[in-house]
């Protein structure tokens, strides 16, 4: 929920809200480390004009227009500190979810969880059936082909080298692409069938993270 829900529309809502916030924070400054100077100079002498500006609009027998707009500009007022109060209120790691419904102010949803790095690499097939093109089918452990990507990966980056001598470094296949959907196909020239390609494959997150290499396999080019 947004932030500004928690701030009721009707007077009489603002009025039960606004002193359950401003009481409590007041009490808990100490525990909530709040900055004390700013809520005894700015929040409570607005809440003070606001009370008895609520007060004298509250009885109809004296109500006035002047009466309703000092009502109306004391409310005003009081938002310009209120909100930012609210929202330092949400982001304090030491006001709990609890203490903010206990005070009617909504709970702001994380946005910005990150995907998950892979923890496993992938698995693959590799399919040699097509002369001079390796065709390699990747997913997620214990999956299938038609099980996909773990959770918050953006695809798999793929390396890989053709090498008369084994290769086992990984950071030796110089050759590199991601790829977000499987499967992954690689062509090859005529003169280059019969050689020897050497490749690696990794998950890579939707934030660019990376996760362990699989082991470096080989297979011969049809």
């Amino acid at each position: 929920m947004a932030e500004n829900t928690s701030i009721p529309r009707k007077d009489t809502d603002f009025d039960v809200r606004q002193r359950i916030i401003v009481t409590t924070a007041s009490t808990k400054r100490t525990a909530w480390k709040l900055d004390a100077d700013w809520l005894d100079d700015e929040v409570l002498p607005r809440k003070a004009v606001w009370d008895a500006a609520w007060a004298a609009y509250e009885d109809p027998n004296t109500r006035t227009t002047v009466i309703t707009a000092k009502k109306n500009n004391a409310r005003e007022d009081y938002e310009t500190v209120l909100r930012p109060l609210i929202r330092t209120l949400q982001g304090n790691p030491l006001v709990t979810d609890i203490d903010l419904e206990a005070m009617g102010i909504a709970l702001i949803p994380d946005e910005h969880t990150e995907a998950p790095v892979a923890t496993e690499s992938p698995d693959f097939d590799i399919d040699t059936s097509v002369i001079g093109r390796i065709t390699i089918h990747f997913f997620k452990r214990g999956g299938s082909h038609k099980k996909g990507k773990p959770e918050g990966q953006h695809g798999a980056e793929i390396v890989w080298l053709l090498s008369d001598t084994p290769v086992v470094r990984w950071e030796d296949l110089r050759h590199s692409d991601v790829d977000t959907n499987s499967p992954y196909t690689l062509i090859f020239e005529n003169d280059q069938r019969g050689k020897t390609i050497y490749f690696a494959l990794r998950w890579v997150n939707t934030s660019s993270k990376k996760g362990p290499w699989s082991e470096i396999l080989s297979a011969i080019i049809p």
